[in-house]
């Protein structure tokens, strides 16, 4: 435990906020389940085909951002829901907000089977990547070759994607600053990990949604 949270966090465990250990089940069981909800799994076809759904009929603009997109078209006029960096939004106002990146290597692999599961955790420190996903696992596809992709924790560097807010006092503090600023727009919602700088399981995350969704 001590090895993989190092390596994912690119930091000692004695500058880590406990609750990122309290998030891990210790169990006496023969139990591997991650999770103790009584049903877990993912959605048919994936989560690619949920969004589909949920954006038939919807204009989508891609290959721009937020606030290039208001400076060349104007204010939207209405409801925004905000999923990007918050402290971004405010043009880093009070200072940048720490996270946690990921480089992916991907590969396909002349074989049947790499693993037998889906995602499979390394977390001897001495290994530089923390999981291998085997993607057909999650569906139980049967063909002739299969793809892996190996998960590099790295830090923020431009350019990528920011995955995990790092939640340690000095960040926690900067983000009630951001969060109070937030407190005073009328129209906007700040929302998701990089919008309420937290860590979401994808259930949280669909819960969240939900229940935003009922002040409209």
């Amino acid at each position: 435990i001590k090895g993989y949270t190092e390596k994912q966090w690119g930091r000692t465990c004695d500058s880590l906020p406990s609750f990122i250990i309290e998030r891990l089940p210790v169990r006496f069981t023969f139990d591997n389940n991650y999770f103790n909800d009584l049903y877990q799994g993912i959605p048919i076809g994936g989560y690619t085909a949920i969004i589909e759904k949920m954006l038939k009929g919807v204009d989508v603009i891609t290959g721009t951002t937020y606030k290039s997109y208001i400076e060349t078209k104007g204010d939207f006029g209405g409801v925004i829901i905000y999923t990007g960096a918050i402290d971004e939004y405010y043009n880093y106002k009070y200072g940048r907000l720490d996270y946690r990146s990921l480089r992916f290597e991907t590969e396909v692999l002349d074989c049947k089977d790499y693993q037998g599961n889906a995602v499979v955790n390394y977390t001897d420190i001495s290994i530089p990547y923390t999981r291998i996903i085997e993607h057909k696992h999650f569906e139980f596809g049967d063909q002739e070759k299969t793809v892996i992709t190996k998960e590099y924790p790295q830090g923020i560097i431009e350019g990528c994607q920011k995955y995990y807010p790092i939640n340690d006092n000095k960040n926690t503090e900067l983000y009630k600053k951001y969060k109070k600023l937030a407190s005073l727009e009328k129209n906007i919602y700040f929302c998701g990990r990089l919008g309420s700088y937290g860590y979401y399981d994808m259930d949280k995350t669909i819960l969240n949604a939900l229940d935003l969704s009922k002040k409209f």
